[in-house]
């Protein structure tokens, strides 16, 4: 999933519902007025890209209800998204819905889904757009410093310098490796996706167990949580860098 996080109420299962398309790349309006044939009328989440010159468009009802959505909430939903001529509508409901309402969604260009739903429906989409190039631009210091053919500045440091940065390098290199299978340099390796989380199940190319990796990176069941750990953790190695080639002036 993009997030292990459950939204409390209905106006932050619309707003997460929003960010997740802002970061997937589309232009989002938040509660956005519209006239409808039957006056005006207010979009939970209207989102639109422009692809290949064409403008491809989705209208998001959310629903944080404590029942299963009725098929009267579809009828009414069809309507608006007829109107405003959207490629595609969504309904997102925590708690599901009800047989008649997935009938009558048969019989439009509509899904009902549940918040793990839509997150898979536009997961592939977040990680590629959202997560490769955001851990690709802010780790990419950490990747240097611990690539295996040293940085120069490494090899001009004292010599009582020398076993800290070999101890930094042993800290973060799985760190790196793990990494590195997420950002676009890996792009034309990643045959089968990204690896899956947790990645204390599913991380075969390190013995994670030994590692230096924090427990919240590897035992992260949201694509979101990993990438704030890691963000953390990666930026913390920099600064460790950092320091010691700055006060060598190197």
């Amino acid at each position: 999933m993009i997030t292990s996080s459950v939204p409390r109420e209905w106006k932050e299962l619309q707003n997460e519902v929003g960010i997740i398309l802002e970061q997937c790349g589309f232009s989002v309006k938040v509660e956005k007025k519209v006239n409808t044939a039957r006056g005006e009328a207010v979009l939970d989440v209207y989102a639109e890209e422009i692809v290949k010159g064409r403008k491809y468009s989705i209208v998001c009802e959310c629903k944080h209800w404590k029942s299963k959505i009725p098929q009267t909430v579809i009828h009414s939903f069809r309507t608006i998204l007829n109107d405003t001529g959207a490629n595609i509508g969504y309904i997102v409901s925590l708690r599901g819905f009800q047989s008649g309402a997935v009938k009558a969604a048969n019989y439009a260009n509509l899904e009902l889904v549940t918040w793990e739903e839509f997150q898979k429906s536009f997961c592939d989409s977040w990680l590629d757009q959202y997560l490769c190039p955001l851990i690709t631009k802010e780790l990419d210091p950490i990747l240097g410093y611990t690539e295996p053919l040293v940085q120069d500045w490494m090899c001009k440091v004292p010599d009582h310098e020398v076993p800290l940065i070999k101890a930094l390098r042993e800290k973060y290199f799985a760190f790196a490796v793990l990494v590195m299978a997420f950002t676009t340099y890996s792009v034309f390796m990643r045959r089968t996706g990204f690896p899956k989380l947790p990645l204390s199940e599913n991380w075969q190319e390190l013995n994670v167990a030994e590692s230096c990796i924090p427990r919240e990176i590897l035992e992260a069941t949201g694509y979101r949580e990993f990438l704030h750990a890691s963000l953390n953790f990666g930026k913390q190695g920099a600064i460790e860098f950092k320091k010691i080639k700055d006060r060598n002036n190197l």
